[in-house]
């Protein structure tokens, strides 16, 4: 305490001049109107970029939740496209799940649904390969949260491949990235609308080939090839890549070889959308029995 005091006593002059000064400034903006509001521009400045930079702060250590939350709304959207239920003209009433189509005259009938036919589910990519024959993706989302094998899985961008294995948390999904029959692609030009089907190369993780479009289509450098809807697996017109280059491997035969740009960055995949068709096990059932009677 003693120290304290002497302290003051020695610097009492110092300080006794800062006060009047404080005092000073204090009247001086008090009771001009220039300076005050040249004070008050210059403090709401500084304020505003030390608010910036807290907020840019605050944003980083936020960024999970953000990401979370636009990949739920993402869902949602998906689940919500109209691409994702299939028109039906029926008289049957209600269907669960549906949207229904009403008549434009007074009596306002029911003349129609549309019924679901794709379900998506989002989930968070935990493991990826890139750069063997056979590449795999797992993800955090099971059999408890409704994921099954052979579903089709897409990114934000484009397909990613097909769910394989599942246990009740976590799915292993083969990715595009395999040299595999089984994950071949039915795709489609987006212009043109020839059909063909995009398999992997094993040469480099962004690219693969489209196999099977004629000659006698129109296809040009940056072209959109998507997805068919011919598989039971992915709705149509899921971008897969873009056209990168095109050649004619054998003279003598009927289609092309093209080159595609991947869309989906399989580097960078953090989260993806797991689909379930809804339908698919009465397709399967239908066309199998059809198989059995033909033979």
């Amino acid at each position: 305490m003693r120290n304290l005091i002497i302290f003051f006593r020695r610097y009492f002059n110092f300080f006794l001049f800062l006060l009047l000064e404080v005092i000073c400034i204090v009247l001086v903006f008090q009771n001009n109107n220039l300076q005050r509001s040249a004070y008050l521009n210059s403090a709401n400045n500084v304020s505003g970029k030390l608010y910036d930079k807290y907020n840019n702060v605050q944003y980083y250590f936020h960024l999970k939740a953000t990401n979370d939350s636009l990949v739920a709304e993402n869902t949602r959207l998906h689940n919500a496209l109209h691409t994702s239920f299939d028109s039906m003209v029926t008289g049957t009433g209600l269907k669960i799940d549906t949207i229904r189509q009403y008549s434009d005259d007074t009596l306002h009938r029911v003349i129609g649904t549309q019924i679901r036919r794709y379900k998506y589910f989002e989930a968070k990519v935990i493991n990826n390969s890139v750069n063997k024959p056979i590449n795999y993706l797992t993800i955090h989302r099971g059999s408890l949260q409704g994921i099954r094998p052979n579903m089709g899985v897409i990114s934000s961008s484009g397909v990613v491949g097909v769910v394989r294995s599942v246990s009740d948390n976590y799915a292993v999904v083969l990715s595009m990235l395999s040299k595999s029959n089984s994950v071949a692609i039915s795709a489609r030009l987006a212009k043109g609308k020839e059909m063909g089907s995009v398999h992997w190369d094993g040469e480099s993780a962004g690219y693969a080939q489209l196999k099977d479009i004629p000659k006698s289509a129109k296809v040009h450098k940056g072209d959109t090839v998507v997805t068919s809807g011919f598989s039971a697996l992915f709705p149509e017109n899921i971008p897969i890549g873009y056209i990168d280059s095109v050649t004619i491997a054998d003279k003598a035969g009927t289609s092309f070889t093209i080159r595609l740009k991947l869309a989906t960055n399989f580097y960078g995949v953090q989260y993806v959308y797991v689909i379930e068709n809804l339908l698919k096990d009465e397709q399967q059932r239908l066309e199998d029995s059809t198989y059995k009677l033909i033979k």
